[in-house]
């Protein structure tokens, strides 16, 4: 709880940019999200978007340009086929919605 008020301060702080936000979200998708979705062909979830999408979107989420915030923060906590919902207790909402500005920042 600590953790995440020290986060909220500091994503409300002045001069606290999108850049360190995403720097953030960087390093929770690094923790949370990599193990499945890195590239390569050996990761389930990148595995299962190649199939879903066959080719038509990047199955790595990294290089994706049409999530949205929603998007993202929806999957995460509801999970979506074999890939599991992650609790606030995993992944805060302060940390969820660093995810989000990482995975969309190319937007």
């Amino acid at each position: 709880m600590k953790r995440e008020l020290v986060l909220l301060a500091l994503l409300a702080a002045p001069g606290f940019s999108q850049d360190d936000t995403a720097r953030k979200g960087q390093q929770v998708y690094q923790k949370w999200c990599s193990p499945c979705h890195a590239p390569g062909a050996n990761m389930p979830g990148t595995a299962a978007l190649q199939f879903h999408y066959n080719g038509s979107k990047p199955a790595v989420l990294e290089e994706r340009t049409d999530l949205t915030p929603a998007m993202v923060k929806s999957l995460v906590r509801n999970g979506v086929n074999v890939m599991p919902r992650f609790r606030k207790t995993e992944i805060s909402d302060a940390e969820l919605d660093a995810v989000a500005a990482y995975l969309t920042r190319k937007k």
